[in-house]
């Protein structure tokens, strides 16, 4: 998979990374430049952009929607930031209540990106790399499944504090290898996939129980907070929300493409809401 290779500094001070994204300035701010893909990455003037980690979703620290900021179980939302920037190489990192970061160590640092644009919200979407990159940067470098090792993006997966959430843009090769990571995780019964109850069945009844109690697909968390702002608690209504949100998707073991989350969403007794297909069998588009 050709990917641009992308060399700079990842930076978390007065950020509120989490667990699969995080801001990084390129040494040459000029190489966003080389991206031509449908949204433009959104940067300051200095080049500095936020990360959209490609092909996982992690727990929830702060999520706003159309309302005020929540957050899903904090137990393995925090585990999964706290993971994240270790791997990177961040130590004693500080926070304040509302996530942001107020001091860490060291303050920056340095590792590359491997991308071939940004999403509707202007998020660079990336593989994360440390150490020394594989090429030079400003370059197209074929991204296989031994180099897909090396990143942040697979690191979360074998720790089972992200969720494999894929997108149109990913190779068949790579999807592959980060659901056989997944699967490991699953069965090793590592972090959150214990307590995940995404297609088990999640008992709701309010939105405490979305932030304190169950452990969901990050995407199904969101639908579900933005359903219970319109204030009915029962979810007899959610799949007609659901269609109406009109997300685009692919099922790869019937090979069907579909509009509507409400497809792969059952709901029972107006409380309970359960996805019938697990998240590595969809590929959602952009939008």
């Amino acid at each position: 998979m050709g990917m641009l290779l992308i060399q700079g500094k990842f930076q978390i001070l007065n950020a509120q990374p989490d667990g699969d994204s995080i801001h990084f300035t390129p040494d040459n701010p000029a190489e966003w430049d080389l991206l031509h893909g449908a949204h433009p990455v959104k940067r300051n003037g200095q080049g500095r952009t936020q990360l959209r980690l490609d092909a996982i979703d992690a727990l929830e620290t702060h999520y706003a929607g159309n309302g005020p900021m929540v957050h899903q179980p904090l137990k393995y939302a925090h585990a999964a930031s706290a993971e994240l920037l270790d791997w990177l190489g961040f130590t004693n990192v500080q926070r304040k209540p509302n996530e942001t970061v107020t001091s860490a160590t060291p303050a920056e640092v340095p590792g590359f990106i491997f991308t071939r644009g940004a999403d509707i919200h202007g998020r660079c979407v990336s593989l994360v790399g440390k150490g020394t990159p594989p090429g030079t940067s400003g370059t197209e470098v074929n991204v296989d499944v031994p180099l897909l090792r090396t990143t942040a993006n697979h690191h979360m997966i074998t720790t089972g504090l992200a969720y494999p959430t894929y997108y149109r843009n990913l190779f068949p090769d790579l999807r592959e290898e980060l659901t056989a990571a997944a699967h490991q995780a699953q069965a090793a019964g590592k972090g959150l996939w214990p307590e995940d109850v995404t297609t088990s069945g999640a008992k709701v009844t309010g939105m405490s129980s979305l932030t304190e109690d169950v452990v969901i697909l990050p995407k199904l968390f969101r639908r579900l907070v933005d359903y219970l702002r319109l204030g009915d608690t029962s979810l007899t209504g959610f799949p007609v929300f659901l269609a109406s949100k009109a997300d685009r998707y692919f099922i790869l073991s019937t090979g069907h493409s579909t509009t509507g989350l409400d497809f792969v969403i059952e709901v029972t007794n107006g409380q309970t809401v359960r996805m019938t297909h697990p998240v590595e069998d969809l590929v959602f588009d952009e939008g």
